[in-house]
C-alpha cells in the first residue's frame, strides 16, 4: 500500500492557462527543456515548438489544440497540458480543465491581466481548480511585477501571496530572491541553471519587508502559521511552505511567482512550486459519478474499479486516440471498457504516453494518470470508460453553445459524401463544433465559436486530405425573448381519435428572467397546490417548455431569458399521460410566447484593442460605426489600450481593418459578452 501511495503522491496533473501571446507555450517549452525531456529549446516564433505541432499552429504562431505533454521533475510524474488561449478555442481550455487537479495561470508583466486571462481564471474558478501564478516577461520594456500582481488581485480578487523579488528589472532583469527560504537565484546568459547564492546587500532590506508581509498574510489565513507567528513573531521555511501548499490546494491564496520564460530564467522555481504546493490525486476529492440513479465515489486507488473520463479525441497516425484521465483503477493493454453513456463494450488494443505529437507505449495506465487509448472507436468527448462489472457515469465537461455559423459546400458535386464525412471528423473531435443542415435552403451549416474557430476547422478539412470547399459568409447566432410578461395563459390538449385519448390542461404565466434583455438562461417553476397536476405530470410540463425554447416565434431563433410559472392544471382520470403533459407543455408555451412582446437578440463581444496613440481617433470612430460601445481607455507603454462592447456580426474581418488603421501596429482581442437587443431592420 504504501509504494501505491507513494506513487499517487508523486503525479501532478496541471495546465498552463493565460491570454493568447502572455507565453504559454515557451513555459511548456522551457519546462520540457529544463527536465531534460528534449535537448532543443523549441520556440514559437520559429515553429519549433513541441505542443504547437500542427502546421496551423505553426503558421499563425499560436495554440490551437490542447497538447498533452509528461515528464519527470525532482522524484515527480509531471503531465502537463498546454492550453489555447484564443477566446475561439476556449472549449479546449473547459475540457482540459475538467480532468485537471491543478494550474499555473501565466500573465504578462507589461499587460497584467488580459481579457482571455480573466475568462479562464473564472472557468478554473467553476471547477475548483488550484492555480498558482507566473508572471512571465519580466525582461520587457515595462515590465512591472507589483503593478502586475496588484491586477490580479484587483480583476480576479484572490489573495495573491508573492514568494520572489526580481533582481533586476526589464533587460537588466537576471534572477530572483526566493523570499522562502532567503536565497537569490541567478540565471547567466547561456545557462539554463540558476545558481544560488546569498540575497544581493541593495535588495536585503527590501526582501526582508517582503518576507515580512509575506508571512503576516499567510498567517492571516492559516491557523498553524498563525500559532507559530505569534509564538515567534516569525515563520520557519518549513512551515511558510507547507502553509502555502494548504493556502493553494484549498483555494485560500494564490503562490505568485515571475521570471522570463523565453530566457529561461524562473522555470526551475516554478517546477519546483508546481511540485511543492499544487496537488497531487490524493489530494483532490474522489470523482463523483452516478450508477442505477444514486451518486457513488471512487477513490484515485489503483485496485479500485477502473474509471476514467475521455475528454479529447484526436486523429494521429496511429489511428483514433481517445485521450483519458484514470481517475480510479488500473487499465491493461488488452483489457475490456464500458461507455455506460451508450452501452458499449469495446477493447484497448494500446495504451500511449502522450508526448504531444509524439507516443510511448505502456502496459498499463493507474489512478492518477493521463494517456490515450487506442480501440474505443465509439467513445466520444466527455465519454465515460469504466471497468464493464462496475459501471459508473461521470459528468462531462460543458460544451458552449456556438455563436457563429457559416455554409459549407463541396466545390464539385461529387465530393458532397466526402465533405460529409470530413465535417462528422471534425464535430467528433471538437464537439463546440456543430454540423447541420439547414431545413429551407438544403445547406450544409457549420458553427462554431468564432470567426477564427471556423477559419481553422475548415482549413483543416482541406489540409487533412478532405475536398475543396466554398464557404459562405460568417452569420451570428441570433436569439429570441420576452419583454412582457403574459399571465394566466390558458392551454388545453385535447385528442381523441380513437382509443386512448390524450388530455391535459395548463395554465402558464411567462416572464422575462431578468431586468434586461440579454439574460440568459431558462427557469420553470410550479405554484401548482392541492394536488391538480401530479408531479410527475409537471416534470413532463418542463420538458415540453424546454422543447418550446427551441423555436421562438420572431424568426425560429431559440429563446432565453424566460420564466415560466405552471399556476394551474387539471387532469383526467384515463386520458392524461406524460406524453400528453409534454404536448401541452410544448404547443402552450408556444402560443404563450407568440402573445409576449418578444424581441430579436445578438451576440456582443468585449473588445479590448491596443494601437498607438496617434491612430486613436481613427480607430474610436471605426468601433462607433461597428454600433461599438466604447467603455474607456488607458495608456500603457505608449501605447492606447481602448475596451468596448460590439456586436459580434460587426467584428467580421476587423482584424485586417485595424491593421490597415494602424500600419500594422494595432491588435485587438475579444471575448463573448452576452446578448443585446438588435436593431430593427
Amino acid at each position: 500500500m504504501r509504494n501505491r501511495i507513494d506513487t499517487l503522491a508523486a503525479v501532478r496533473n496541471f495546465g498552463i492557462l493565460a491570454h493568447v501571446d502572455a507565453g504559454k507555450t515557451t513555459v511548456t517549452e522551457r519546462i520540457l527543456y529544463a527536465t531534460g525531456t528534449t535537448h532543443k529549446r523549441g520556440e514559437v516564433h520559429d515553429g519549433t515548438t513541441v505542443t504547437d505541432f500542427d502546421p496551423q499552429e505553426r503558421d499563425r504562431g499560436i495554440t490551437i489544440f490542447a497538447a498533452a505533454v509528461s515528464c519527470a521533475w525532482d522524484g515527480h510524474r509531471v503531465n502537463l497540458i498546454d492550453t489555447p488561449g484564443h477566446v475561439d478555442f476556449a472549449d479546449e481550455v473547459e475540457r482540459s480543465l475538467r480532468v485537471l487537479d491543478g494550474a499555473v495561470a501565466v500573465f504578462d508583466a507589461v499587460a497584467g491581466v488580459e481579457p482571455q486571462s480573466e475568462s479562464v481564471w473564472r472557468q478554473a474558478d467553476r471547477y475548483g481548480v488550484p492555480r498558482i501564478a507566473f508572471v512571465n516577461k519580466l525582461d520587457r520594456a515595462g515590465a512591472d511585477l507589483d503593478r502586475a500582481v496588484a491586477s490580479i488581485r484587483d480583476r480576479l480578487h484572490p489573495a495573491p501571496l508573492v514568494v520572489q523579488l526580481p533582481i533586476g528589472t526589464e533587460d537588466g532583469f537576471t534572477g530572483v530572491v526566493d523570499l522562502v527560504r532567503m536565497r537569490s537565484l541567478v540565471w547567466h546568459d547561456g545557462e539554463g541553471t540558476a545558481v544560488a547564492g546569498e540575497v544581493p546587500e541593495e535588495l536585503r532590506a527590501e526582501a526582508l519587508r517582503r518576507r515580512r508581509a509575506l508571512e503576516e498574510a499567510v498567517a492571516e489565513r492559516h491557523p498553524a502559521a498563525l500559532e507559530e507567528f505569534c509564538d515567534r513573531e516569525a515563520l520557519s521555511a518549513e512551515t511558510l511552505t507547507a502553509a502555502l501548499r494548504d493556502l493553494t490546494r484549498g483555494g485560500d491564496g494564490v503562490v505568485v511567482l515571475c521570471g522570463s520564460a523565453y530566457r529561461n530564467r524562473g522555470v526551475e522555481p516554478l517546477l519546483d512550486a508546481v511540485v511543492s504546493y499544487l496537488p497531487s490525486p490524493l489530494d483532490v476529492p474522489a470523482v463523483r459519478g452516478v450508477h442505477g440513479g444514486a451518486e457513488e465515489r471512487r477513490p484515485a486507488d489503483p485496485e479500485a474499479p477502473f474509471a476514467g473520463l475521455v475528454f479529447k479525441v484526436s486523429a494521429s497516425p496511429t489511428g483514433r486516440l481517445a485521450h483519458v484521465r484514470v481517475y480510479s483503477g488500473t487499465i491493461e493493454k488488452g483489457d475490456a471498457v464500458r461507455d455506460p453513456g451508450s452501452g458499449r463494450t469495446e477493447r484497448v488494443a494500446r495504451i500511449l504516453r502522450v508526448m504531444a505529437d509524439r507516443h510511448v507505449q505502456l502496459d498499463r495506465a493507474r489512478a492518477g494518470d493521463i494517456v490515450a487509448l487506442v480501440g474505443v472507436k465509439s467513445a466520444r468527448t466527455g465519454a465515460t470508460l469504466c471497468d464493464p462489472g462496475a459501471p459508473l457515469l461521470l459528468e462531462p465537461p460543458v460544451t458552449a453553445e456556438p455563436v457563429v455559423s457559416v455554409a459549407v459546400e463541396a466545390r464539385r458535386g461529387t465530393d458532397t459524401g466526402r465533405l460529409a464525412a470530413a465535417l462528422a471528423r471534425l464535430a467528433e473531435e471538437d464537439p463546440s463544433l456543430v454540423v447541420r443542415t439547414d431545413g429551407e435552403t438544403g445547406q450544409t451549416v457549420l458553427s462554431g465559436m468564432g470567426e477564427l474557430h471556423l477559419e481553422v476547422a475548415v482549413e483543416k478539412v482541406r489540409r487533412d486530405g478532405g475536398p475543396e470547399v466554398t464557404v459562405g459568409r460568417p452569420r451570428v447566432a441570433r436569439r429570441e425573448t420576452v419583454t412582457g410578461a403574459v399571465r394566466g395563459f390558458v392551454y388545453r390538449h385535447v385528442k381523441q381519435d380513437g382509443g386512448a385519448g390524450q388530455f391535459a390542461h395548463v395554465v402558464l404565466d411567462v416572464e422575462p428572467l431578468g431586468p434586461e434583455p440579454g439574460v440568459t438562461g431558462f427557469e420553470f417553476r410550479s405554484a401548482v397546490t392541492g394536488g391538480r397536476v401530479p408531479q410527475e405530470y409537471v416534470r413532463a410540463v418542463e420538458a415540453g417548455c424546454r422543447d418550446a425554447l427551441a423555436e421562438g416565434p420572431l424568426a425560429g431563433h431559440p429563446v432565453i431569458g424566460v420564466r415560466v410559472t405552471l399556476t394551474d392544471g387539471s387532469t383526467h382520470v384515463k386520458d392524461s399521460s406524460d406524453t400528453a403533459f409534454r404536448t401541452a407543455g410544448r404547443l402552450g408555451l408556444r402560443e404563450a410566447l407568440r402573445a409576449c412582446p418578444t424581441v430579436l437578440l445578438e451576440p456582443v463581444a468585449e473588445v479590448t484593442v491596443t494601437v498607438p496613440e496617434e491612430a486613436v481617433g481613427g480607430v474610436l470612430g471605426d468601433l462607433a460605426a461597428r454600433r461599438g460601445r466604447v467603455g474607456g481607455s488607458q495608456s500603457r507603454g505608449g501605447a492606447a489600450v481602448l475596451t468596448a462592447t460590439v456586436p459580434l456580426a460587426e467584428l467580421f474581418g476587423y482584424a485586417t481593418r485595424l491593421r490597415g488603421r494602424t500600419q500594422g501596429r494595432g491588435t485587438f482581442t475579444s471575448r463573448p459578452a452576452g446578448y443585446t437587443p438588435a436593431p430593427a431592420r
